[in-house]
């Protein structure tokens, strides 16, 4: 979160600088506490850190105690759970920011913590996704939009295929009725439609955008993205 909210907020203020914007970036190092009751505790899918040899994959599993997978045959790699975001613990320090700067938040799906008995906060071994950690926050700062960026313009059906569908406007029982088939990538699209529809059934009123950044203006102007509303 915080080497990346560094070049991100540097590179927000360059640009601001040039278009003449009396604007500040700020980073603001997020916890976002989950339930250590959630199921994704017994099934950790989540990849990370290094690539690993089966001897070094080996060691891990007799030293630490992790779990590993077989990553695409490039070797074992060490798997944490994904539980779902509950709370944004500094949630109101980034509603004191959101008037005067432009808040870089929640980075990689923020820093998962539990709460103790007494109060405090500990650190998990765990990765939240950041599409939903986006969406907890776009609906805690009562955000008009959830603007979900990715590598291609819009979500499609039957992807990859010769028959394949991009989609537009789409309503929240189409989006729902999509992802009960199995239209969308489970480590791609998948949880950024969910989060897409988290966030219209949250606030019926309100839209969101799953698009490239390159066409991100355009989406907000209507023109292209997939648009998730609820009717």
């Amino acid at each position: 979160q915080g080497y990346i909210g560094y070049d991100l907020q540097n590179a927000l203020r360059e640009e601001l600088l040039d278009r003449g914007i009396s604007k500040s970036a700020a980073t603001v190092l997020t916890q976002v506490q989950v339930d250590p009751k959630d199921p994704a505790f017994q099934h950790p899918t989540k990849p990370i850190g290094a690539f690993l040899t089966p001897d070094e994959a080996k060691h891990l599993i007799q030293q630490r105690g992790y779990q590993v997978v077989e990553d695409a045959g490039r070797g074992w790699r060490r798997v944490v759970p994904s539980p779902q975001p509950r709370r944004i613990v500094e949630i109101e320090a980034i509603r004191l920011l959101w008037d005067h700067a432009i808040v870089v938040a929640c980075g990689g799906g923020g820093i998962p913590v539990v709460e103790n008995p007494d109060g405090t906060l500990e650190g998990v071994a765990a990765v939240i996704d950041k599409d939903f950690a986006a969406e907890l926050l776009a609906e805690q700062v009562c955000a008009d939009v959830l603007l979900i960026l990715t590598e291609v313009e819009k979500a499609a059906i039957r992807f990859g295929k010769p028959d394949q569908e991009d989609l537009g406007h789409i309503s929240l029982a189409q989006a729902a009725q999509y992802a009960a088939e199995g239209q969308f990538g489970v480590g791609s699209m998948l949880p950024k439609v969910e989060a897409a529809m988290r966030f219209v059934r949250a606030n019926p009123g309100k839209r969101a955008i799953i698009t490239s950044l390159d066409k991100a203006l355009d989406a907000l102007d209507g023109k292209t993205g997939t648009v998730v509303t609820f009717a």
